[in-house]
């Protein structure tokens, strides 16, 4: 078996960028929520939800695109959910998040059920398509890896630069860290907190829900039962991992694309002497080591998981 050969073959970098796409849309709503000082524990169920309604959309007859939209609504219907239990009710974010999780997966079930009663195998749609960008894919090495990647991939890469540009480089970026920060001090410069934290939550359950879209649209054109497989909550640690930052977020997502990729092709080398299974944790294993050593410095909103309520100090 031979790793170095693995890292400088094409395929694996392509497939690593392919893995890492959902974590990224994931990593980037997850991280506006938080900046805001809302944890959003519903994103594997807006993961589900993303997945069906973009499958669901463009099954029915509508443009790849116009699914991706259908998903982006879907997200954003369970973030205002979210949004209206943890901001003016204050309710427990933990639990509030939790039940978004269980209601959007359990929603997405019970739609799918529901539109195809009969269907035993998952129907397949027309996905997105690795594009094939001229000259620019025909650079060795690095142009089949970047530039034959789906549309979708590019556009998370966009989300990574907007979410960045916005919180470093924008008063409203400035607004929103400070309301996770010290709601307190921006209320008192005559700005909402309930509206910050309710467009955070609300835009970044989009963006997770973008996430689910890729896999139904991108990865298996189709949707079926259990392909999220944890990947929002991986999304939650890369986050931490990340210390809110939307360029370390971005590494992190890519480097759990390449562990996952490399499972895949020790598992097809060494798969007859040891279980599948030692392979398909090890991910997962090295996520968790990262996430320690890199946890202790994590500097964290110091208003996240604290409800607000106005008037009151």
């Amino acid at each position: 078996m031979d790793i170095l050969q693995i890292f400088l073959n094409e395929s694996f970098w392509t497939a690593s960028l392919r893995i890492a796409t959902p974590l990224i849309f994931g990593v980037m709503g997850a991280l506006l929520c938080e900046r805001a000082g809302v944890l959003n524990l519903g994103i594997e169920g807006i993961f589900a939800a993303g997945a069906m309604a973009g499958w669901l959309a463009v099954y029915l007859g509508a443009p790849l695109w116009l699914g991706v939209g259908a998903a982006a609504l879907a997200g954003a219907f369970f973030g205002l959910l979210h949004a209206i239990l943890t901001v003016p009710l204050g309710l427990s974010q933990h639990v509030s998040g939790l039940g978004i999780t269980m209601l959007a997966t359990s929603s997405a079930y019970f739609l799918y059920r529901t539109a195809l009663p009969d269907v035993t195998s998952p129907p397949r749609i027309t996905a997105f398509q690795p594009l094939d960008t001229p000259l620019l894919s025909d650079i060795p090495f690095i142009g089949p890896i970047l530039f034959e990647q789906t549309a979708l991939t590019w556009l998370a890469f966009l989300c990574v630069g907007l979410v960045w540009w916005m919180l470093d480089r924008t008063p409203l970026g400035v607004a929103l860290k400070a309301v996770g920060d010290n709601p307190d001090a921006v209320n008192a410069q005559g700005l909402s907190v309930y509206r910050l934290r309710f467009a955070a939550v609300i835009i970044g359950s989009s963006l997770m829900a973008l996430g689910g879209a890729f896999l139904t649209m991108s990865a298996f054109d189709a949707f079926f039962f259990g392909m999220v497989n944890g990947r929002g909550w991986v999304c939650i640690a890369l986050v931490i991992f990340a210390s809110w930052r939307p360029g370390r977020a971005l590494f992190g997502a890519i480097l759990f694309g390449m562990f996952d990729a490399l499972q895949v092709r020790l598992q097809t080398e060494a798969g007859a002497i040891i279980p599948s299974q030692i392979f398909l944790m090890t991910p997962y294993v090295l996520s968790i080591i990262a996430l320690v050593l890199v946890a202790r410095r994590a500097d964290y909103p110091r208003a996240l998981l604290q409800p607000w309520f106005k008037g009151q100090r």
